[in-house]
């Protein structure tokens, strides 16, 4: 991930209404505890088993994020839900880890819209 906060490896793109970041997370690695403050989508690279983690570090449980997927994620007061219908609920402020064998990868477009 890059900096401690940021939801992603490397930001990629960024104007008036979107970040697209690139994210890299290898087999057994943790993500640094971090908040999403927009809506989101991501388009799973390389997938992989995710573990979840809150804010505290008190285990959530895991999803299986398959190669291909799309999550697309609405922010709702402190909580992100998917709106495709999977039923993935997440604190807005979490850390996940890698649980698979193999690097997992994702690219990930917040939206910076506000929706009203």
């Amino acid at each position: 991930m890059g900096s401690p906060g940021t939801v992603g490896t490397t930001k990629l793109f960024e104007n008036d209404d979107i970040i697209m970041w690139d994210f890299v997370l290898e087999s057994g690695a943790r993500t640094p505890c971090h908040t999403h403050e927009h809506d989101y989508v991501w388009y799973v690279i390389e997938g992989t088993t995710l573990e979840v983690f809150d804010k505290h570090g008190a285990y959530l449980g895991a999803f299986e994020a398959p190669t291909g997927a799309v999550f697309p994620l609405r922010l709702e007061g402190d909580e992100l839900v998917t709106t495709n219908g999977s039923g993935l609920r997440a604190p807005a402020t979490h850390s996940a880890r890698n649980a698979g064998p193999t690097r997992y990868r994702e690219i990930l477009v917040e939206s910076k819209r506000r929706r009203d």
